[in-house]
């Protein structure tokens, strides 16, 4: 199975390419969406982004519908509504939102594939590679809050007022529950296992998030500023520029 990738992003464009070589799909990539069209003839599916410098990538979707019966799949920061729906209009066959996991794009992948069975020239390749296995985790496996050689349940995370608790997912601040994200829960917890560590902006998406977690951290400075609101203190964790982020509760705040 070849996938065309259209991506005028040359890092994204590779991590793909080098996601895609690894589930068994071969793959190459254009810039352009003018190159993406005269690239179809081989393809068994196609990667489309939407911000192409020459033109959008809905027009190109449309293009690509009038040419062929390739699968689509659109691949795109702009996730308003307005774009997920004009993307489905102009004949894409899914819509995945950056950042995304490769994990959850995989899936997506032979999902859309399964479907497209049935069009006379895209049927069902027998080389393609087989459905990922039970086996293979899955885009948000449950986070382990513990390292190598520990046990796998770990004591209360506290600093001052916060409290943490790893077994029931749950966050107090002086003693009453907040309700948080998943993902705040995760990001909370990795500040709170070293107060007043600087954690790297990096360590903190391959940890949180996914490793290959495709697109901007921007995603982490949005989770950042949640969870600033709900603690009710947002100088509790503070922003060191150019590096991360720490906890810093302040000491009077602390619990005896």
């Amino acid at each position: 199975m070849y996938i065309l990738i259209v991506e005028d992003d040359d890092r994204i464009a590779e991590a793909l390419k080098q996601t895609l070589r690894v589930h068994g799909y071969e793959s190459n990539y254009v810039g352009t969406g003018a190159a993406a069209l005269t690239r179809l003839a081989d393809a068994g599916l196609v990667l489309l982004d939407l911000g192409l410098p020459d033109l959008d990538g809905h027009e190109v979707c449309r293009r690509i519908r009038e040419l062929s019966c390739v699968p689509v799949i659109v691949l795109s920061g702009r996730t308003e509504e307005l774009d997920r729906v004009m993307a489905l209009h102009m004949g894409a066959d899914d819509f995945v939102a950056k950042p995304f996991s490769r994990y959850e794009l995989v899936a997506r992948i032979q999902a859309v594939l399964r479907r497209a069975g049935g069009c006379p020239q895209h049927a069902a390749d027998p080389a393609a590679p087989a459905p990922v296995s039970p086996e293979t985790p899955l885009p948000e496996p449950e986070p382990e809050l513990h390292g190598p050689g520990q046990p796998p349940l770990q004591p209360l995370l506290q600093a001052g007022p916060i409290r943490l608790d790893p077994r029931t997912r749950k966050l107090f601040v002086d003693g009453s529950e907040v309700h948080i994200t998943r993902k705040e829960f995760d990001l909370l917890a990795m500040l709170l296992e070293e107060p007043g560590a600087v954690m790297e902006r990096q360590d903190i998406m391959c940890r949180v998030w996914d490793e290959n977690w495709f697109g901007s951290t921007r995603t982490l400075d949005v989770h950042v500023g949640s969870l600033r609101s709900k603690l009710g203190h947002t100088e509790w964790i503070e922003t060191v520029r150019g590096v991360g982020y720490r906890l810093a509760v302040p000491t009077a705040a602390a619990h005896a």
